[in-house]
């Protein structure tokens, strides 16, 4: 889908593959936080979901414009290889991690292992105590959440409705997702079904084919990422949902087309590529001491078929 101009300008500041990725980018440069060497980043991806393989490529492509090293590995959303690659990056006397964690609470084993070896862990998407970690870039999921629950409370206008919620994989971000949303509900609006989708398409489908069997009246259906949500739509579809409006997370090109043509009614934008930029320029220059902000925030916005043509960029491009 080609992207018309004025989305290629518009880019607002802002849940990799197979096997353990392991790959240096990059240039020397002169100016380093600690060393005559250029700066070495780790980068800890939390899996290979869409959202994961855009913010590796933002990642990727902003520590090379910056004359960073980087090294990169996927935890596959397994806390206790998250660990084990937090301690390989440490083995390998990196500057500092940025991490994408797959829990918030495995994520205290992985700051205590990278205090002790003295290298810092940078933040994406959530926050710990500032105090124990360089910083972070924050996506506000809970706000996320609700602005999506705020746009079904204005589309069902007091009306009793029926909502069911495919999760993604338990802990961290859609939890949090999750919760924000749910908590943003009218009180006119009930959840009937609840249920984790791991942030996989497939199962994602057989989730809303049984939701929808279960509950044939079902109204709205909130998904915790765009990729699930498609093959959610297909799966209601095929099973007497065609009613149902989803709304969903992450504001990709293909998403937005599908506002346009009415197979989505709402996503929330929070852009990987501006995620991705803002973690490596911003560790950078917390390493060099330089004023900047600690715990960084992505903006998130309602985009609906109305203003999908202003949304932000998404997505680097592959290769850059």
């Amino acid at each position: 889908m080609s992207l018309p101009a004025h989305r290629r300008r518009t880019l607002a500041v802002f849940a990799a593959g197979t096997g353990l990725l392991l790959s240096g980018c990059g240039l020397e440069s002169s100016a380093t936080p600690a060393h005559d060497g250029p700066t070495t980043l780790g980068f800890v991806n939390g899996g290979s979901t869409e959202f994961h393989t855009c913010l590796q490529r933002s990642i990727e492509s902003t520590a090379k414009s910056n004359f960073a090293k980087l090294v990169t590995a996927d935890s596959h959303q397994d806390a206790a290889r998250e660990l084990s690659n937090i301690q390989d990056m440490i083995a390998r006397h990196v500057d500092a991690i940025i991490v994408q964690t797959v829990d918030t609470t495995a994520l205290k084993s992985d700051i205590a292992k990278a205090k002790a070896a003295h290298i810092p862990i940078f933040l994406t998407s959530v926050s710990a105590d500032p105090d124990d970690i360089l910083g972070a870039v924050v996506v506000d999921l809970k706000t996320v959440g609700k602005l999506d629950a705020d746009w079904i409370k204005d589309d069902a206008s007091g009306r009793d409705v029926q909502v069911g919620v495919i999760a993604g994989a338990p802990g961290a971000a859609s939890d949090l997702l999750v919760g924000g949303f749910t908590k943003g509900l009218p009180a006119s609006a009930k959840v009937v079904a609840n249920q984790p989708a791991m942030f996989v398409a497939a199962k994602a489908g057989t989730v809303a084919e049984g939701m929808i069997k279960a509950h044939p009246d079902l109204d709205y259906a909130f998904v915790a990422n765009e990729e699930m949500a498609f093959a959610a739509r297909k799966a209601l579809d095929e099973n007497g949902g065609k009613k149902v409006k989803i709304v969903t997370v992450n504001g990709t090109d293909a998403a937005l087309a599908a506002l346009k043509d009415g197979r989505f009614a709402a996503t929330v934008s929070n852009s990987a590529k501006d995620t991705g930029e803002l973690a490596v320029t911003n560790a950078i220059s917390l390493l060099r001491k330089e004023k900047v902000r600690k715990i960084a925030t992505t903006p998130a916005r309602l985009i609906t078929r109305g203003n999908a043509d202003t949304a932000p960029l998404y997505c680097p491009s592959d290769g850059l």
